[in-house]
């Protein structure tokens, strides 16, 4: 509940707030497009603050870093209620965005910490039961403390979201990350991580696919508030109903997904959410391009939002199965990445005007298509065999590799790859560092190459 809580304060400081565009604009004297600036400013927030917290996580531990942000995050929620502009509002909530990243990526790399393989899959599915309560309750909270208050009041609420948290994760989160695994926090290091991880192509091929799906929501998220009321007519409160549907067909598929995890890899449900988020957006840009309205529009929106609910978990456990030992630094790098699209998506969509749905549709299509386009580059051809991420579920055993029992060539220790059952690099295959005692389920294992017949006869 912690965890989900925390991976919630993107959708929950983004959401609330929807309903109070059109207040925002009348009430600051600011443009549609100013407006979605200031959800520009929070996104590129929470990218900032990923890359920062990420790696300081690796080095403190989760805790520290995760209490200092939910700190932050309250006193810049507060001030945002009392800015006196559209500028000091776009200001302010980019300093709230920096602060709400550590809980973010902390949370994702949590989960690294405790988890692996399918079983990593199912638990961020399992997340989003609790994440898509996010989207789902926050535009009606947003509505209704807008009946009794203007825009400052929901503000004033996420502050008390986030003192809640704070309370919870001081009492009732533990250490994830043991001090044996924690790497020094110099500036040096970090980048040289940083560089590790994005020069992985098969990370970033997910992290991409990722990141193309979660701007093409958020193009959603930014245009929705004005298509819906401002060129259909809908009210906050029946926007907000909207809102919460779409939300909930995100809960809906994630726990799908998790039950098709047991017989379906991550990489195929991956490829299906995807698919099926490029046929939503071309559904969208049919309905703005043929004025088609609601009846088309709404059911295309519920398929790009939904099929996140596949996407988002899949990529997330795709991308740091090889990643154990620097999993804030992944983290950081993959909400990076998804923040940056939203970002930029945001004031794409209110570039035509109050008048038309089309710019939406339009970065919604692509975004969408995208992604599709991106998970391709994964695909094993016969020039680039397999270098691809494949889960293997096992039943829970304990083993003792004798040291020198693998060959000369594994005869050395190596505790990246006890770590993490097969290593991060896709050279530890075969099993833990010899001398190594313990039990393992569920591990994942990167098929890089088939080893030869030799191998496989004396060690089955």
């Amino acid at each position: 509940m912690i965890l989900g809580g925390l991976a919630a304060f993107g959708p929950l400081s983004i959401d609330m707030y929807l309903p109070a565009f059109p207040d925002l604009a009348r009430t600051l004297g600011a443009s549609e497009s100013m407006v979605q600036l200031t959800l520009t400013a929070f996104m590129v927030g929470l990218a900032a603050g990923q890359v920062v917290a990420g790696p300081l996580s690796d080095s403190f531990g989760r805790r520290r870093p995760l209490l200092v942000g939910l700190v932050l995050y309250t006193a810049s929620s507060l001030v945002c209620a009392v800015a006196p502009s559209i500028e000091a509002l776009a200001a302010l909530r980019l300093a709230q965005g920096v602060s709400a990243g550590a809980g973010i990526v902390i949370a994702r790399a949590a989960v690294r910490d405790l988890y692996s393989g399918t079983e990593m899959a199912q638990f961020f599915s399992m997340l989003m039961l609790v994440n898509g309560l996010g989207p789902m309750l926050a535009p009606v909270i947003g509505g209704q403390v807008l009946r009794v208050s203007a825009w400052p009041g929901v503000f004033v609420v996420l502050a008390g979201f986030g003192v809640l948290l704070l309370v919870a994760s001081a009492l009732g989160l533990p250490e994830t990350l043991p001090r044996d695994r924690r790497r020094p926090a110099r500036v040096g290091g970090i980048a040289r991580t940083y560089a590790r991880i994005a020069t992985d192509r098969t990370f970033m091929a997910y992290a991409l696919s990722a990141g193309f799906s979660m701007g093409a929501m958020f193009a959603y998220i930014s245009g929705s508030s004005f298509v819906l009321q401002g060129i259909h007519g809908m009210s906050p409160q029946g926007f907000s109903l909207v809102f919460a549907v779409n939300a909930l067909g995100i809960m809906a598929l994630s726990q799908g997904n998790r039950v098709l995890l047991r017989r379906f890899s991550p990489r195929r449900l991956l490829s299906s959410g995807l698919w099926a988020s490029a046929v939503g957006g071309l559904v969208v840009l049919a309905s703005a391009l043929l004025d088609l309205g609601l009846p088309v529009l709404l059911p295309g929106l519920f398929v790009v939002v939904a099929s996140v609910g596949v996407v988002s978990p899949n990529c997330a456990a795709l991308a740091l199965a090889d990643h154990g030992r620097r999993a804030g630094a992944a983290a950081a790098l993959l909400g990076l990445l998804q923040f940056l699209f939203g970002g930029l998506a945001a004031p794409l969509v209110g570039l035509g005007g109050n008048g038309t749905a089309l710019p939406m549709a339009v970065v919604i299509a692509v975004l969408s298509v995208a992604g599709v386009v991106t998970f391709a580059a994964t695909r094993p051809t016969r020039r680039r065999p397999g270098r691809y991420v494949a889960f293997r579920e096992a039943e829970t055993m304990e083993i003792e590799v004798p040291l020198g029992g693998l060959g000369p060539g594994l005869a050395k220790p190596a505790p990246e790859r006890a770590q993490d059952g097969g290593g991060e690099d896709g050279e530890g295959g075969l099993g833990p560092a010899p001398g190594f005692r313990g039990r393992f389920r569920g591990e994942s294992v990167r098929e890089v190459e088939r080893p030869a017949r030799g191998v496989r006869d004396e060690h089955p």
